[in-house]
């Protein structure tokens, strides 16, 4: 673990150098590249022969759509407890997401033009649901359920499946859940590329949503243009600020939670108390032993876990907002009033009762949330983003009279006498 204090004399390089930086590296770029455009030429042949090179299995295209009849049956292998599980989980998201949808509305402006905005749903997006080393059934009901929530008529998930060409039969029965439409066996950055360009099996879509790896998150950058993007969600971040008032152990817990993620997951716990500092992370060092996942958490609480003592909770709070992190857990004397001079973080979780782990699953906000520090200019997945929004102009003789006189002046400050006259030659 990387520990971190405030009277050090290299503690501000120390924190300035926690930024993460989302450039890919060139070899991402390139193979990421490569990929891209060797599926836009050869389509099926491309994808698939990726697939197979890249240690998925090898297919027929006719292989790839997922067959209604393959969802059936693996939603049939599931005990009624799993059933409650997703049930639960995807109710209170599609609750969450339908406070969020957004209405169309109209007013008449000063001059009485009628202008306002409609929102529809996109006719198709794609969503790419990872499946490496954890079958990410949340992600499926985190995203897929939002589609669904905002009328999205054709939802397209991507995602890995095993060696054996099959896909784990929670993630195929929360995908029906939660309102997929069409399923492919396939990942990785060629997944992307047969979403923005399309192949002979795989129709294209308009926008493309969800995390994955850094191949994923490369190609979805480098399609952004033919299709709309949602973010750039990459490796899982968390920070917490506490105060001596915290349990050790529940802190420790939480950072070990995210990072059992991934080998590049960040975790990092801020605090004034060197006592609980010390607590925290002892705590981390005994729970760790325990869990399952060992090489993940070895390699996080190696090089990627950082405990930071803070001079005051106000250097706290500089530190998160600086660092803009995906995950914020405030367990403080008054967690509201840390909230509140948050800018920057994709989520924050109030209070000591409130795991992140909770809204990893089922308190109904989506978890895909930006990372990276993309946080200061991103929010996390909502369900408006599904919605394509389009301004409305009426005028009338009456307005347009009105408002003629405005648009020749306006016109006449660019030098675009055709834009004047366009208006004028209607009031002759």
């Amino acid at each position: 673990m990387n520990v971190l204090r405030y009277l050090d004399s290299n503690f501000s390089q120390a924190i300035a150098a926690l930024d993460r930086s989302a450039e890919p590296s060139p070899h991402v770029r390139e193979t990421v590249a490569e990929i891209i455009a060797n599926v836009r030429s050869n389509g099926d042949i491309a994808l698939l022969d990726f697939t197979a090179k890249f240690g998925g299995p090898s297919l027929e295209p006719a292989q790839l759509l997922v067959d209604p009849s393959e969802t059936l049956a693996a939603v049939a292998t599931l005990t009624e407890d799993i059933r409650a599980t997703l049930a639960a989980c995807h109710a209170n998201v599609a609750a969450f997401a339908r406070r969020g949808l957004r209405e169309s509305w109209s007013v008449r402006n000063a001059q009485g033009v009628r202008v306002g905005e409609t929102f529809n749903p996109f006719e198709r997006v794609g969503i790419y649901v990872p499946g490496g080393t954890a079958p990410l059934v949340s992600t499926a009901i985190m995203t897929v359920t939002l589609a669904a929530v905002a009328g999205v008529p054709e939802i397209v998930v991507t995602t890995p499946a095993g060696p054996d060409g099959k896909i784990n039969p929670a993630l195929l029965s929360a995908l029906q859940l939660a309102g997929a439409t069409e399923t492919y066996r396939v990942g990785g950055a060629q997944a992307i590329a047969a979403l923005a360009f399309g192949t002979e099996t795989i129709r294209p879509v308009t926008k493309i949503f969800g995390p994955g790896n850094q191949y994923v998150i490369e190609a979805k950058r480098q399609v952004f243009g033919k299709v709309s993007i949602d973010q750039l969600p990459g490796p899982s971040e968390i920070m917490i600020i506490a105060d001596d008032t915290a349990n050790g152990a529940w802190i420790a817990a939480d950072l070990l939670a995210q990072a059992e993620h991934g080998h590049d997951s960040v975790i990092c716990f801020l605090t004034d108390s060197e006592s609980l500092l010390s607590a925290v992370q002892t705590q981390i060092d005994a729970q760790s032993q325990s869990l399952t996942r060992q090489t993940f958490l070895h390699e996080v609480i190696t090089k990627n876990a950082f405990l930071i003592l803070v001079e005051d909770l106000g250097q706290a709070i500089q530190i998160a907002n600086d660092f803009s992190p995906e995950h914020l857990a405030v367990f403080t004397r008054n967690p509201t009033q840390i909230a509140g001079e948050i800018r920057t973080a994709g989520a924050i979780f109030l209070g000591a009762w409130s795991p992140v782990a909770g809204g990893d699953f089922l308190a109904g906000p989506s978890h895909t949330l930006p990372t990276g520090g993309a946080g200061k200019s991103f929010a996390g997945l909502t369900v408006d983003q599904f919605q394509r929004r389009t301004s409305i102009v009426e005028f009338d003789q009456e307005s347009l009279r009105a408002s003629a006189p405005i648009i020749a002046a306006a016109a006449a400050l660019e030098g675009l006498d055709a834009h004047a006259r366009s208006a004028t030659i209607r009031l002759e």
